[in-house]
């Protein structure tokens, strides 16, 4: 989860690719100085395709996944008050709904991107700002401000009020607010997904909501097995048997191995079509403004999900 531990350990995991970066630049640079002792071709122009081989993949066209849906931001009522998030969804037709909780920085930039993502693909999504109680929109930018002294200061306020009770108020609002929207196909299940703080989260709506929810699906999610009565694992065991995706982060597995064979016991004692798996990557990895994102680790958990929400739904 995010907390000081979870930061020390990515700070040094990225002094440590940035020092394999600078070995590795510093070998081809001497392989590229010998290369061109000893051979008189040309360097590849840029902007051909030899010239852009070994660079950054090129990204998904925006312009065209945003064209095949349609976003807004709204505000949903709750029992602690109004709560603003984004919904975005296919432009025609009704498509399953989606939860989503986004990390410790909460709503922004990056996560309306990932919805809009997902919607393109044909899902209703409903990304939610869980600090609705003490802060409209918009909170932080990106996840960078969130490191900042003043960034946490002005979270961890916000992020006290997120019990495990306020937590089950707003999943049940916002799960029945999903199956109002002409949008969203009332006779599918439900997803909910989680990031960091908001893995539990999903647990608790598909509590909350357990003949709506097919798929809970969380993303480096923290404190998902704990010593409480009523840990996520616990709600998991007690389920109706959703299918649960559960990616966990190297570093927090490390931590605290023992959560993965527990989330197994609990899938297996509901009955639970479940994946729960170790990513080769850090707590963090999918937010795509993390200082950890890993793109490759990222999309392969963007593939299961889609296979998951396909089956499922």
């Amino acid at each position: 989860m995010c907390d000081d531990t979870t930061e020390r350990e990515n700070a040094a995991y990225l002094l440590s690719r940035r020092e394999l970066g600078r070995v590795a630049g510093a070998a081809l640079a001497s392989s590229l100085v010998a290369g061109c002792a000893t051979t008189g071709e040309s360097k590849p122009k840029a902007g051909t395709a030899a010239g852009t081989a070994a660079g950054t993949p090129a990204k998904p066209d925006a312009k065209a996944t945003a064209a095949k849906t349609r976003a807004r931001i709204v505000t949903i009522k709750t029992p602690d008050g109004e709560a603003q998030a984004h919904f975005v969804a296919p432009a025609s037709g009704r498509s399953p709904g989606v939860l989503v909780w986004p990390d410790v920085a909460g709503l922004r930039r990056a996560f309306e991107t990932m919805a809009t993502r997902l919607a393109a693909q044909g899902f209703a999504v409903l990304t939610v700002n869980p600090y609705y109680r003490g802060s409209r929109l918009p909170l932080l930018e990106t996840f960078a401000q969130w490191r900042t002294d003043a960034g946490r200061a002005r979270i961890a306020p916000l992020r006290a009020a997120l019990t495990p009770a306020a937590i089950t108020r707003d999943a049940k609002a916002l799960a029945a607010w999903l199956d109002a929207q002409a949008e969203v196909d009332p006779k599918r299940k439900l997803a909910t997904m989680g990031y960091c703080m908001g893995g539990p989260f999903t647990f608790r709506t598909a509590a909350a909501a357990p003949s709506r929810v097919g798929v809970i699906a969380s993303f480096h999610g923290g404190r998902l097995v704990t010593d409480a009565p009523d840990s996520p694992h616990r709600l998991l065991a007690k389920s109706k048997g959703q299918a649960a995706l559960i990616c966990i982060a190297q570093n927090d597995d490390k931590r605290q191995p023992e959560a993965k064979v527990e989330l197994k016991k609990a899938a297996a004692q509901a009955g639970a079509s479940a994946e729960i798996e170790v990513y080769p990557a850090q707590h963090g990895w999918c937010a795509i403004d993390s200082p950890v994102y890993d793109k490759a680790q990222a999309e392969r958990a963007f593939a299961r999900t889609l296979a998951m929400f396909r089956e499922h739904l």
